[in-house]
């Protein structure tokens, strides 16, 4: 791997790095948050470590075979120098010496190696050690954005509670697995006494059937909704009915119009969003849409009522 190539790759592993902090420190409690800190802290080390390491690796041969060269070329210069420092005896005479004065033999300055004198300074040492300072700039600067981000899991929490509370309602867990949508839908059927069922599936499986076969059968209640999503409108049912794709309000709009239910959504502002209102009043599906709390990201979990003692 050359130089250029090593960079892009520290570039994009600093940017895996800050969004990794930043959604770790999102996401801490208060229980939590010195742990995250304590792991945060030990990610950036160890990629600067390594990162170090790729460096010096990357370097090295560079700087063995400028040391070879000067090992080469060193014995070049050594007569020279001793020519210098020889000299021409026959141009000499002998002569008695002055009783006066007894000079002192002249000191020869030391000869430093014309390689030495000329040597330039390592220009890649230079980049490497600014790109480092820059590195760790970033990944503070990230540290920092990341510590004064308000707490949303607390706010979202706070707000659900309340309107669980006027509501008199609980929730039930759902596995945030990609199916949640799914199976607290098939969880709210199942207290209406129903049971979804499409062909041998049940559950979660029936819902995604019983969404994308209204929403194909819907097609123009639907596709413009979508705008330019990938593979069109045919790729997107088929992800519904056949993948762990997570569902939204599209999908929770086609499975209250195909059970012929109203569906409330308890959302993280503290609302309610009401789907299929010309669905039977006596048959209410409640979720719970959560945003920040949990996470892998967005989650849907069935509410139950309240037994009053």
């Amino acid at each position: 791997m050359d130089f250029e190539a090593l960079q892009q790759k520290h570039r994009k592993e600093l940017r895996d790095l800050q969004a990794t902090i930043t959604s770790k420190k999102k996401s801490a409690t208060k229980k939590t948050r010195r742990g995250i800190n304590a792991e945060c802290e030990a990610l950036e080390r160890e990629l600067k470590e390594r990162q170090a390491q790729e460096l010096a690796e990357l370097d090295g041969p560079t700087q063995s075979t400028t040391s070879d060269q000067e090992e080469q070329e060193e014995p070049e210069s050594k007569p020279e120098a001793e020519s210098e420092q020889t000299p021409d005896l026959s141009s000499l005479t002998i002569s008695e010496p002055d009783p006066k004065s007894t000079p002192e033999p002249p000191q020869a300055e030391p000869q430093q190696p014309q390689q030495q004198q000329q040597r330039k300074p390592n220009r890649q040492k230079a980049r490497l050690a600014r790109r480092a300072a820059e590195q760790e700039a970033a990944i503070e600067k990230a540290a920092l954005e990341a510590q004064s981000i308000p707490n949303l899991k607390k706010k979202e929490q706070a707000a659900l509670q309340a309107q669980f509370d006027k509501l008199g309602l609980e929730q039930h867990d759902i596995t945030p697995d990609g199916h949640c949508l799914y199976s607290a839908f098939s969880h709210q059927l199942s207290l209406l006494g129903e049971v979804p069922r499409e062909g041998e599936k049940e559950g979660y499986k029936a819902c995604r059937e019983k969404a994308a076969a209204f929403m194909e059968s819907h097609r123009e209640d639907f596709e413009p909704f979508l705008g330019d999503v990938d593979g069109g409108f045919d790729e997107y049912v088929k992800k519904v009915r056949d993948t762990a794709e997570w569902g939204g309000q599209l999908e929770v709009l086609a499975l209250a119009r195909a059970y012929g239910v109203v569906a409330r959504i308890v959302q993280g502002e503290g609302r309610v969003e009401v789907l299929n209102e010309d669905g039977d009043k006596e048959k209410e599906v409640w979720l719970a849409y959560y945003r920040h709390i949990y996470s892998l990201g967005e989650h849907y979990n069935s509410l139950v009522k309240v037994e009053k003692s």
